[in-house]
C-alpha cells in the first residue's frame, strides 16, 4: 500500500551515504535535495558539503541538485558546491528527476536520489524509476506544513521498518 513511498536505502546523513559503493553498482550521476538534506533549511552551504561534491567529482559522479526552492536560494547554492540545479522542480513531478538525468547525462539505472522527505523527494523519484535513499531531516526545526507532512510520514516508516525486519 505504501510502497511507492518506501526508499531504496534510509540512512541518519547524506553524509553516511557510501557513495563508493553505488558507483561500483554503474551509477554516475546523484541528484541531491539541498534544504534538511545537505545543510538545515536555507543555510548556505558548509565546508563539509563542499567537501563531499569533490569527493563525488573525484570518483566520477555528476550531481544535479533539484528544489522546490526559488533559483536564488539553488543557484547560490550550486555554485558553492559546483553542481548542475533545477529550481522550482515540482516535486514529487517526474519532470525535474527526467531533466537532472538529460543535464548529467544519465538515465534511471545510472542515478541515485538523496533526499529527506518522503512525499516530494522519495515519492517522486520512486515514480522516476531512480533508487533513492532517504536521510533525516538535519534540523527538526522545520515550515508548518513540512512539520504535518512529517505526522504522516512517520506512518509510511513504520510499515517500512516492517517490512525490513520482515525481510531480513
Amino acid at each position: 500500500m505504501f510502497q511507492i513511498f518506501y526508499p531504496t536505502q534510509w540512512l541518519d546523513s547524506t553524509y553516511q551515504i557510501p557513495f563508493e559503493e553505488w558507483y561500483e553498482r554503474g551509477c554516475r550521476g546523484v541528484i541531491f535535495d539541498i534544504d534538511n538534506t545537505l545543510v538545515p533549511h536555507d543555510a548556505p552551504a558548509t565546508e563539509e558539503a563542499k567537501q563531499l561534491f569533490d569527493n563525488l567529482r573525484k570518483m566520477g559522479f555528476d550531481t544535479c541538485l533539484t528544489s522546490n526552492n526559488k533559483e536564488p536560494r539553488v543557484a547560490a547554492f550550486a555554485l558553492a558546491v559546483n553542481s548542475k540545479y533545477i529550481y522550482k522542480a515540482n516535486k514529487p513531478s517526474r519532470s525535474g528527476y527526467l531533466r537532472a538525468m538529460e543535464m548529467m547525462g544519465t538515465d534511471k539505472d545510472t542515478t541515485l536520489f538523496v533526499g529527506d522527505q518522503l512525499f516530494t523527494d522519495v515519492f517522486g523519484a520512486n515514480r522516476t524509476g531512480i533508487p533513492t535513499i532517504l536521510v533525516k531531516p538535519i534540523n527538526p526545526k522545520e515550515e508548518i506544513q513540512i512539520v504535518l507532512k512529517r505526522y504522516l510520514e512517520r506512518i509510511v516508516l513504520y510499515f517500512y521498518k516492517k517490512k525490513l525486519q520482515r525481510d531480513a
